[in-house]
């Protein structure tokens, strides 16, 4: 992984300058490295309803991602992404991005799209995490956090890691933002 300095330098594209413009940023103002090379350019997902989740290959709470897996295959068809975001903010992730997919890929055939390892909280966190902790209560306090992005990018509600992603609490407001309009 590149130094801190590197890693800022690289951070500062992600987000798209919508505040320089005056408009106040949403979900869709933002970009993330993807573990695979390239980005994830989350306006390509406006109108979508969008579940971002810090997650971590060595955690007790690794196994969401099975179940991160069937909500993407359940919902994907109506408008529904999940975007993995890999993290060592909690010394629980791997050494390199190589090896995060690897590792998705052996022990969940993970096929949601996943970010580049990145920063989720703290003054180095990905500007989405610091814009999603704005609008949805605080920032991470351990791996598999989740914030959901209603179709309107603006509206975020944030899921702590015990709230599983079958739990009743989190499909109920899955099923509630794909059932609202785009804006």
């Amino acid at each position: 992984m590149a130094d801190p300095a590197r890693r800022a330098v690289l951070a500062a594209p992600l987000f798209m300058t919508a505040t320089a413009t005056g408009a106040e940023p949403d979900a869709w103002s933002f970009r993330f490295p993807s573990l695979e090379g390239g980005e994830h350019d989350l306006a390509g997902w406006r109108g979508r309803v969008l579940l971002v989740v810090n997650t971590a290959s060595f955690c007790g709470y690794t196994p969401q991602y099975a179940a991160l897996q069937r909500l993407h295959e359940r919902y994907q068809a109506r408008g529904f992404v999940v975007l993995g975001v890999p993290s060592n903010d909690f010394n629980q992730e791997a050494g390199s991005n190589q090896e995060v997919k690897a590792f998705c890929d052996a022990q969940f055939g993970i096929e949601f799209p996943m970010a580049a390892i990145s920063h989720v909280r703290g003054a180095e966190a990905h500007p989405f995490f610091r814009w999603a902790a704005g609008k949805a209560g605080g920032e991470p306090r351990w791996n598999f956090h989740k914030y959901l992005v209603a179709r309107d990018g603006r509206t975020v509600r944030g899921f702590a890691t015990r709230v599983t992603p079958d739990s009743i609490e989190l499909t109920r407001a899955i099923e509630a933002a794909l059932a609202a309009p785009a804006a």
